[in-house]
């Protein structure tokens, strides 16, 4: 069995903010496979899928971003799936939007939902997938990411969500080495000069 643990805050005010582009990530894989995230359980809302007869358990949890990990905790203790089978998607400002970073474990940098989930799990262990969501020159990073995502960056969005939806398949299927080679290259941004430090 393996956990698809996708971050953001829940609540209508902020459906469509960078900070929630996990959650949108999660709602898009489970539109296009018939199936809904809407069971309340483990301090979050819950759908399964069968993958080639393995349980995938999605999960997002209603716990605010930086309490994320009580909710993935939950899950992973009542399921007994370890830190390497917790699949976690979330925002990441330091990437252009447009970009998809799949990582095998890492520190938070600066991100306080996988800060909590750190901690919540006592390991760094897990693998993750990063959504850009970077525009321009922003002020407030607060602020920036509890704001909407406009309309043309919606549509770049959808088009990483597609992307996002053959990650997960990836790693269920073949793992997270194998996502990596196949999607780390992903780019649908303007280039910058020099790529950002990795965590």
């Amino acid at each position: 069995m393996k956990i698809i643990a996708a971050l953001g805050n829940p609540g209508k005010q902020y459906e469509f903010t960078r900070h929630n582009a996990g959650f949108l990530m999660a709602d898009f894989y489970a539109q296009e496979h018939n199936f809904s995230i809407n069971r309340i359980k483990f301090k979050g809302l819950t759908g399964e899928i069968m993958i080639n007869g393995e349980k995938i358990l999605f999960l997002k949890p209603q716990t605010f971003m930086n309490l994320s990990g009580e909710s993935v905790r939950e899950a992973a203790d009542f399921y007994k799936v370890p830190p390497e089978d917790i699949l976690v998607i979330y925002d990441d400002v330091s990437m252009e939007l447009g970009r998809l970073r799949i990582r095998r474990k890492g520190t938070d940098g600066g991100h306080n939902g996988i800060k909590n989930i750190i901690y919540h799990m006592h390991s760094d262990a897990f693998p993750r997938i990063k959504i850009g969501i970077s525009e321009k020159h922003f002020g407030d990073l607060k602020d920036f990411v509890l704001s909407p995502f406009s309309n043309s960056s919606l549509e770049v969005l959808r088009e990483i969500a597609k992307i996002n939806m053959g990650v997960i398949d990836t790693f269920i299927k073949d793992g997270v080495d194998a996502a990596m080679n196949r999607y780390n290259a992903t780019n649908l941004g303007k280039k910058e000069e020099g790529e950002e430090t990795d965590d």
